[in-house]
C-alpha cells in the first residue's frame, strides 16, 4: 500500500489563496469587472496609494520591465490606471489607480473580508490569530517590501493586497 506524501508547506499556503483568488476573481466579473486577467491584477495590486514606478511595480512582481509595461499598458487602456509625473523625479512617472481600479477594490476587499470571516469561523479566533502572526513573522524573511527591510517602493509600506 503507498503512502501518501504530506504536502510541503508552500503548498499548503497556495491552496488556500488560490482559493480566496478564485472567489475575488469571481465575483469582480459578477460586479462587471472581468477585463483584467490574473496577470495584470497581479501588477494592478502592487500600486501603492500615490503611485509606483514601473520599474518597481516589475520587481515586485518578478517579471520584466518590459511586461510589466505591457501590462500596465492593457490595464490603462482599460481605464484602471493612469500614469502621471512623478513629483520627486520629473524624469519618471508613476502609476496610479483610476477610479476603475478603485471601485474593483472595493469589490475585492469585501470578498477577502468574507474569506477571511469564514476562515476564523472554521479555524477559530485563536488558531486565525496565531495563523496572521505566523505569516507576518514569516513576512519579515520572505518579503523585501516588508516594513524595516529594504527600500520600500514609493508610495507603498507592503507588498499589496491578495
Amino acid at each position: 500500500m503507498a503512502v501518501e506524501s504530506e504536502l510541503s508547506t508552500g503548498v499548503l499556503l497556495f491552496l488556500p489563496y488560490r482559493a480566496l483568488e478564485s472567489r475575488v476573481f469571481a465575483a469582480l466579473a459578477g460586479a462587471g469587472f472581468d477585463d483584467f486577467t490574473p496577470a495584470q491584477a497581479r501588477v494592478l495590486q502592487r500600486v501603492g496609494p500615490a503611485g509606483t514606478r514601473l520599474t518597481e511595480l516589475a520587481e515586485q512582481a518578478q517579471i520584466t520591465k518590459q511586461t510589466a509595461g505591457f501590462l500596465v499598458d492593457q490595464l490603462e487602456k482599460s481605464g484602471y490606471v493612469r500614469r502621471e509625473p512623478d513629483p520627486t523625479d520629473r524624469r519618471a512617472r508613476l502609476v496610479c489607480l483610476a477610479d476603475k481600479a478603485l471601485a474593483a477594490k472595493e469589490v475585492a476587499d469585501a470578498v477577502v473580508a468574507e474569506v477571511e470571516r469564514e476562515w476564523e469561523e472554521h479555524l477559530g479566533k485563536r488558531r486565525m490569530r496565531q495563523l496572521r502572526e505566523a505569516l507576518t513573522l514569516l513576512r519579515e524573511i520572505t518579503d523585501p517590501w516588508a516594513a524595516g527591510q529594504g527600500k520600500a517602493p514609493s508610495g507603498q509600506a507592503d507588498g499589496g493586497n491578495a
